[in-house]
């Protein structure tokens, strides 16, 4: 059966400065950088070929995706973009100083947001408009909950990655940490009061396996 793996991008400068980023479209650190070339060399280890890499329209997990497609080798393999796999859009928290958001609505509040499955962060008043998104017809929203942004994930996975990997095609996704907690959410099958315990760290490659029906035989991180 094909292999999935999925991977957080690389240290954003967002992370680095403890900053709410959402869609906001932030570079890699050095670090960040050193993070996904450190992720490849363990997926090389696998000696997997792939045969699609899917990754966000932001900059931090494409540059991700490149970085780990270009070390391993593999930077003839297809890259597609879509927006269902962008970050979660932390709404009116964006740009802003988690300590910060801390001080100001409480830190259990805080955690509701970050790691629960239905807190809606507060939102904006207006949408933005970004030309990458108004080409492709799609509405940025004005915040996301957990729950929202698997809604708007699992019609990619369901219609791109899953009829690949039924056909045995390995598949690589370079993501966000919340879409990627909202996948391994869905894939196993967490209960929505337990998410919260589910962490993905930057450029730590995750492995699953599947048996023919697709169901998770075996799930493993890279160190």
């Amino acid at each position: 059966m094909a292999l999935l793996i999925i991977t957080r991008h690389g240290e954003s400068q967002a992370n680095r400065d403890n900053i709410f980023t959402g869609w906001t479209d932030v570079p890699l650190t050095d670090k960040g950088i050193s993070q996904a070339r450190v992720a490849a060399q363990q997926i090389m280890q696998l000696g997997v070929y792939f045969h699609d890499v899917h990754t966000s329209m932001l900059q931090r997990a494409i540059l991700t995706a490149n970085l780990i497609c270009d070390e391993i080798g593999q930077a003839y393999v297809p890259i597609h973009k879509s927006w269902r796999l962008n970050e979660r859009h932390y709404g009116a928290l964006r740009g802003c100083n988690k300590d910060v958001v801390k001080k100001q609505y409480g830190a259990q509040q805080v955690a509701k947001w970050r790691r629960g499955f239905s807190a809606l962060p507060p939102q904006l008043t207006q949408a933005d408009h970004e030309r990458r998104y108004d080409r492709l017809g799609v509405k940025i929203p004005l915040s996301e909950s957990l729950a929202m942004t698997q809604n708007r994930l699992l019609p990619y996975w369901n219609n791109q990655i899953v009829p690949q990997l039924l056909n045995g095609k390995n598949q690589l996704i370079v993501a966000h940490g919340s879409t990627l907690r909202a996948l391994i959410k869905y894939l196993d099958q967490i209960p929505d009061d337990q998410i919260d315990q589910v962490e993905v760290a930057n450029g730590q490659p995750i492995v699953y396996r599947f048996d023919e029906h697709l169901r998770v035989q075996s799930k493993k991180s890279l160190h």
